[in-house]
């Protein structure tokens, strides 16, 4: 059994929306430096093993990437350390995108 859901653009929204969940981006520099989702802090891929103890907690936690095939691999690590109530989403930015939600700059 696994701790980890995918989740589609519209859940995300919703969950971001009550404002109860912590958002994970796992892209490269580069591809945050195009936009990112409101609320979601930055932390590439090869950084989540150092960052495990700052990710948890009972709080949702939320990653995503380009399509979601970073981002399920940040689930999967994070579940194999005993972490639960984690969340995929489901095609990544592009599927963000397409559903229409906004995008804004990252924080410095």
């Amino acid at each position: 059994m696994t701790d980890t859901l995918e989740i589609d653009a519209a859940e995300l929204y919703r969950l971001l929306a009550e404002d109860k969940i912590t958002l994970v981006d796992v892209r490269r520099d580069e591809e945050v430096a195009r936009g990112i989702i409101a609320g979601a802090q930055h932390i590439p891929l090869h950084l989540i093993p150092l960052k495990v103890d700052e990710l948890s907690g009972e709080q949702p936690l939320v990653f995503y990437c380009h399509s979601g095939m970073r981002s399920a691999q940040a689930s999967a690590f994070m579940a194999s350390r005993g972490r639960q109530n984690i969340h995929n989403l489901q095609g990544g930015v592009l599927a963000w995108g397409k559903a229409g939600y906004p995008f804004v700059a990252k924080e410095a």
